[in-house]
């Protein structure tokens, strides 16, 4: 079928219905090539599979419905190749910060141009979760929290390990602030998240002393002390270039339980977190009051009442979906990590335990040992990976593109990112950590002589053909393109 020629069943509802079938939902990374998904198979109790997602059928939801797909699996980049990539982007990237050779000191103004680069007033109306909009008096109280006239003439860095996962800030407060009352899921206040293991160049301490200002390898903002603990630079450098290593391949596991230190006690560990394995000879057959035997032993970073790091020997269960080193960085596994994350709410800046869309793509490249900037426009105009770029007029180029694409390239609109599926009778399908849902139901509405537009919500991680979708009703997401990146 035609790609544009797409319609609406139960249209004066805006509603596609479509039976439901049986498809494969393994996640076996060799699925797509031992079995075969039949798609059209129905089952013996039929329940109609009801949505407002246009051209979508369910067996789509299935990684597997990809993974059969491909006509080559082959591997993109091996474990060097991935070394040489993340050095160049860290070389060149002025969004990303190589921490292993961030300066001892930095002056007063590089802090401050860090700080001031995030702990901004907006330039438009801002309101508290409660209606009332922040006023200049409540942005004096939170410049005053940032106590910049604290910030010496020559600032000595210190360094710190994230223990927990927690949110990076425009400012030091965990109060939300939003663009609109009526939007309440976008906290203005949120920049991102950080995960245990993080290594931080800590530069600065709030005024009433709970937060610190510090960077990761791909930010800088705001983020609690009991987040963070602090140690030597020596001694975080050495655990974390320590091999081998264990990576979370899940969308989220936990460390086992721990009745004696909650530090280690079922830990959330989101998707790329990376922790040095222990061995039984090294710690012996007891851990926490648990055999090993059955659990990976990594070496937990961990803060002590003061705020100093230290590392304990902590159990993940070999249940859990964790991989020695990093996963082979091959299509079939670009699929497969992806559709982990498949359905999870949509929290900006990683809010609601969850993660946006540059955090999706992000998490799931790190699962491959692959590092990019944090924002979706920082990845887009970013050389840290090979770019096709497109003048607002390239409609040409665009659609060629668009013919040409790989299983997991990233298409880069104003403010948002996709990953390419592949593509089902010339459509192309993205999966993507999106809010919302737009676009022309044309055949349904034919008999008025008039398209509809049809708004909706997704606010989660979700499946979509590319070509209906809009931006707004003038533009589509093809025309909005201005960048695709292949990971090669």
């Amino acid at each position: 079928m035609n790609s544009l020629n797409w319609f609406v069943r139960a249209a004066s509802a805006g509603l596609v219905v479509i039976s439901l079938v049986a498809c494969d939902t393994s996640t076996d990374s060799t699925a797509y090539s031992r079995q075969s998904v039949d798609a059209e198979k129905p089952v013996d109790a039929a329940v109609d599979y009801v949505t407002d997602v246009p051209m979508l059928r369910e067996p789509m939801l299935a990684a597997a419905f990809w993974q059969q797909r491909l006509q080559s699996d082959e591997v993109r980049l091996d474990a060097a190749g991935i070394r040489d990539l993340n050095s160049i982007s860290l070389a060149r990237d002025p969004n990303l910060h190589n921490l292993d050779e961030f300066p001892s000191h930095l002056s007063r103004e590089q802090v401050l141009t860090l700080i001031d680069g995030i702990s901004r007033s907006a330039s438009s109306p801002r309101y508290f979760s409660d209606g009332r909009e922040v006023s200049a008096e409540d942005y004096a109280a939170l410049e005053a929290s940032v106590h910049r006239s604290s910030v010496e003439d020559s600032v000595a860095v210190q360094w710190g390990v994230v223990v927990e996962r927690a949110s990076m800030r425009s400012y030091p407060t965990d109060v939300r602030v939003l663009k609109s009352v009526e939007d309440r899921d976008l906290d203005r206040f949120q920049e991102t998240g950080v995960f245990p293991g993080q290594r931080l160049a800590i530069l600065h301490e709030s005024a009433d002393g709970e937060w610190w200002f510090a960077v990761n390898y791909h930010y800088a903002a705001w983020l609690p002390k009991r987040a963070v603990a602090i140690g030597e630079r020596a001694q975080i450098n050495q655990w974390f270039n320590r091999s081998p290593r264990l990576t979370v391949t899940g969308a989220q596991v936990r460390t086992n339980f721990n009745p004696d230190d909650p530090r280690t006690s079922q830990v959330v560990l989101d998707m790329g977190v990376s922790l040095p394995v222990l061995s039984a000879a090294e710690v012996g057959h007891r851990i926490n009051g648990q055999n090993p035997h059955a659990s990976h032993i990594v070496s937990l970073p961990v803060r002590t009442e003061s705020g100093a790091l230290e590392f304990e020997p902590t159990l993940i269960g070999r249940a859990q979906d964790v991989t020695l080193g990093h996963l082979e960085y091959r299509p079939s596994l670009v699929l497969q990590q992806a559709f982990k994350f498949l359905g999870e709410r949509y929290g900006w800046g990683h809010d609601y335990n969850g993660r946006d869309c540059t955090g999706f793509v992000g998490e799931v490249y790190k699962s491959f040992g692959i590092l990019m900037p944090r924002n979706s426009g920082q990845q887009g105009n970013s050389e840290f990976a090979p770019t096709k770029r497109f003048a607002a007029d390239d409609h040409v180029a665009r659609r060629e593109a668009l013919a040409e694409l790989s299983v997991g390239d990233l298409i880069y609109i104003p403010g948002h990112v996709m990953m390419y599926l592949g593509d089902v009778e010339g459509e192309p399908y993205v999966i993507h950590d999106v809010t919302g849902l737009s676009y022309y139901t044309e055949e349904a509405a034919a008999a008025a002589e008039e398209a509809s537009f049809y708004r909706g919500t997704l606010s989660g991680v979700s499946i979509t053909p590319l070509t209906p979708l809009h931006l707004s009703r003038e533009k589509s997401f093809v025309e909005a393109i201005y960048a695709i990146k292949s990971i090669i």
